[in-house]
């Protein structure tokens, strides 16, 4: 993570976890899919008017009546919100850079894990957090395929300022970001998931459950979920098996579901670097 240096020598080989033996090093493991296994990359769409019913050489406003009127696909929509958002890239890039220096001054949960990633030697400011326009995709299938964010242990961490509703939205998307690098720092992560996807696995459990993009009131206000009981493991649980399944060592759906069972009680339960769950 460029200008952040090389983990400690000192750091175990595990990822995070309250057990070292729950979760082994990054040597294959029976779960692990060989080449022929792993599942085949999706087939993207390219808009085609006659089959969408989109078609870019008209004024925005008059697909969008199109849209409103039912005369555009599914599909369709998705390449017009593309459009749009290419329009309006310099506009949500600002927005997104104002918003992630706000954080970065005023957010209490943005400024303690920056002090716990410079503890192990790292950095995280305007350098190697970047606010970017990340493009989706429609598969063949009909799944779209979109990002709020990013962490790679070479550039950083990426926003995508396209997909950020607000300020609150952005703070839970840097969060959980943050939580990746400083997991980077303090634990040998195989990020490619090529190794073990345990590791991607234990990862995305402590970003989705320390970030704050599951507490109850973002999964109810934002997206409809009024379940009162389990709600909180239901959505880190879910938004982990999403995560492992981008890897492409993972297989399917069943694959990822078992990876993340296999490390769910050691990783949910290490709140580190926090106390316990902040948000």
């Amino acid at each position: 993570m460029a200008p952040t240096p090389s983990p400690p020598q000192t750091t175990p080989s595990e990822p995070p976890s309250s057990s070292s033996s729950s979760v082994p090093s990054s040597s294959s493991t029976p779960s692990d899919p060989t080449p022929q296994q792993q599942q085949q990359p999706p087939r993207f769409l390219k808009n085609d008017p006659a089959r969408t019913g989109y078609d870019p050489s008209l004024k925005w406003w008059i697909n969008y009546f199109k849209i409103l009127t039912g005369q555009i696909t599914p599909e369709g929509i998705e390449h017009y919100r593309e459009d749009r958002y290419k329009v309006h890239e310099a506009r949500d890039c600002a927005r997104c850079e104002r918003d992630r220096d706000y954080l970065f001054k005023y957010s209490p949960v943005i400024r303690f894990l920056r002090d716990k990633v410079q503890a192990l030697n790292g950095e995280l400011d305007e350098t190697n957090v970047v606010c970017r326009r990340c493009p989706a995709r429609v598969a063949e299938d009909g799944r779209v395929f979109r990002q709020g964010g990013g962490f790679s242990p070479d550039h950083g961490i990426l926003i995508c300022a396209n997909e950020m509703r607000d300020r609150s939205h952005l703070e839970d998307t840097l969060a959980h970001e943050m939580v990746h690098a400083w997991d980077h720092l303090r634990w040998k992560v195989d990020w490619s998931g090529t190794g073990n996807l345990r590791h991607a696995a234990c990862t995305e459990i402590r970003a989705s459950m320390l970030s704050g993009e599951c507490r109850w009131t973002r999964e109810t206000m934002i997206r409809g979920n009024w379940t009162l009981t389990q709600q909180f493991q239901n959505c880190v649980r879910s938004r982990a098996i999403q995560s492992v399944m981008a890897r492409p060592a993972c297989r399917d759906r069943e694959h990822a579901t078992k990876v993340v069972n296999e490390v769910w009680d050691s990783c949910f339960a290490d709140t580190r670097p926090f106390d316990e769950v902040y948000r």
